[in-house]
């Protein structure tokens, strides 16, 4: 989550500790992170539906890019109520 954090605040504003992130994209799209040390906890949030799938798969591929000796298995998006 660090690593990846650090990899987008050299273009975008980002804010992070050891236990939470926050990168917040063109357009108003955030990505939340979190994690307890075993488990990452990503939230996307977007302003457009369409952008929705598009933001989750950009973080999807730069997190699978950097944390590429990890087995993820599949990720699973759960869509929150508004």
């Amino acid at each position: 989550m660090i690593q990846l954090c650090k990899h987008w605040s050299h273009k975008l504003n980002v804010t992070w500790d050891e236990q939470a992130g926050r990168i917040e994209f063109d357009g108003g799209r955030v990505c939340e992170l979190e994690t307890d040390g075993a488990r990452l906890s990503m939230r996307v949030i977007t302003q457009a539906d369409e952008e929705l799938e598009r933001t989750q798969n950009t973080v999807v591929n730069h997190l699978k890019r950097f944390a590429f000796r990890e087995e993820f298995g599949d990720i699973a998006w759960e869509r929150l109520p508004d």
